[in-house]
């Protein structure tokens, strides 16, 4: 019985959308030449991942199948576009303006070197999705008349790498009126690439990374956000001298990794009153190690945090939970807290959040050259007694004695505890059993509460 080809028995559409579509633009171009059917069936792809390894000096080959590939395309929708490559400005305007003229969905541009793009080429009434990543793109140009739409339809933007003059940065946000996504990623040697400024009526999703570890110089200015329908905001980077952030009364999830100037002569440098004031109605609020060093040194006035429902902070052996006392006596609807790791530095500042014992010697010293009181002693109560977390999620349990200690001082203190879910270091998988007897022993504050390992 010979033998019986199935693909090419499947209707041309379905070989052409839902199989050519997924595989490498090379390697379905190099389909054309099987048959005479097989050439056509390049008309119904839309999806193209063009990508070349070649270094910049040897390119000529990668230009030469782009220029075929783009002839072949002259009547064929694009729904996506990715152009991954070592290619000459001239040949990549002209590319990106012939995938928007035929009503591409999403474009997804990355440079493997420095390579700047002609601003003009940036219009299309189709276009949802635009990523710009690279090693570092410059946008050149001048700026349109005011009040000109360009992307009318973007609803993601994403921009890693990507300088433009602030003028130019801020035409390119405003143009696109139904944007509900913005992903800034900018980080390296270099002075930051975007204007530390986000004014959008429309984005719901915000994400900033923004890291340069050197020099103060790119954060002596405002960072800037006026997003009023903000739902979701992620935000990474040393702290700024300043923020102007609008109250965000949309905003139901943030996520914070702030960190400290480490340098002896910038340690002090910068604040985030304006920002944690501004994520004040928050209903789940993430935050790293160095945000809880943030919010304790260079946060002068916390809020009031009522609709705060769920708070998720990271520890480590470097840092102390200083601000945790005063979150949690600020966040009177609590009903969830999850902490990432237990162990984290013993300090006098941890107050009553957590089992942490100094020496006398050590605490006086604080007093004395600190001259503070631990936040349990400035609230005058103590934070967990008053707490009314119903969940408490520990992970990377690992057991240890000063472990024991710090669950039994939550099960202790936390009178409204319901639910205590524990997640083991992959280390001490195979001794679950023996970790939660020793769990089981300790004193609980409420009688309702149960624990178990996940």
């Amino acid at each position: 019985m010979g033998s019986r080809d199935f693909i090419s028995s499947l209707p041309d559409e379905v070989l052409g959308k839902k199989i050519l579509s997924l595989l490498p633009t090379k390697l379905v171009v190099s389909t054309s030449v099987l048959s005479k059917r097989w050439r056509n069936l390049f008309h119904f792809v839309d999806n193209f991942d063009l990508e070349d390894s070649t270094p910049l000096r040897n390119a000529d080959g990668f230009s030469d199948f782009m220029e075929k590939t783009v002839a072949l395309l002259s009547n064929c929708p694009i729904k996506r576009l990715t152009l991954n490559s070592h290619y000459e400005r001239s040949s990549v305007d002209r590319w990106i303006r012939s995938a928007l003229e035929r009503g591409c969905l999403e474009l997804n541009l990355q440079c493997q070197y420095a390579h700047s793009l002609d601003i003009r080429i940036f219009s299309s009434n189709t276009l949802v999705k635009l990523t710009l990543s690279s090693y570092r793109t410059f946008l050149r140009g001048n700026v349109p008349v005011e009040g000109t739409v360009f992307f009318p339809a973007l609803k993601t933007l994403s921009l890693g790498a990507v300088a433009a003059n602030p003028a130019l940065y801020n035409w390119l946000i405003s143009g696109c009126p139904v944007l509900e996504e913005l992903f800034i990623r900018d980080f390296g040697d270099y002075r930051p690439t975007w204007t530390r400024s986000v004014v959008s009526a429309s984005i719901k999703r915000l994400t900033i990374f923004f890291h340069f570890p050197r020099n103060t110089d790119p954060y002596q200015d405002n960072a800037e956000i006026k997003t009023p329908n903000l739902e979701f905001l992620d935000y990474s980077a040393l702290l700024s001298d300043g923020s102007n952030v609008d109250y965000l009364d949309s905003l139901a999830e943030a996520r914070l990794d702030l960190r400290l100037w480490e340098l002896p002569t910038t340690y002090q440098f910068g604040e985030v009153t304006n920002l944690v004031a501004a994520i004040r109605n928050v209903k789940t609020l993430h935050l790293s190690t160095g945000s809880l060093e943030a919010f304790y040194y260079r946060c002068y006035t916390m809020p009031v945090f009522n609709k705060l429902l769920y708070l998720s902070i990271e520890s480590d052996k470097e840092n102390g939970w200083h601000a945790l006392p005063r979150l949690l006596l600020k966040s009177p609807n609590l009903q969830t807290l999850v902490i990432k790791g237990l162990v984290h530095k013993v300090t006098y500042r941890c107050g009553s959040a957590c089992a942490c014992t100094i020496k006398p010697k050590k605490k006086e010293l604080y007093k004395r050259y600190l001259d503070e009181s631990p936040p349990s002693e400035v609230e005058g109560r103590c934070c967990l007694s008053t707490c009314r977390v119903k969940v408490l999620e520990i992970s990377s349990y690992g057991g240890s004695l000063r472990e024991v200690k710090q669950m039994g001082h939550f099960l202790g203190k936390l009178k409204y505890l319901e639910t205590v879910k524990i997640g083991v270091e992959e280390d001490n998988n195979n001794n679950s059993e023996h970790l939660l007897a020793n769990l089981m022993t300790l004193d609980r504050a409420s009688s309702k509460c149960k624990i178990q390992f996940i």
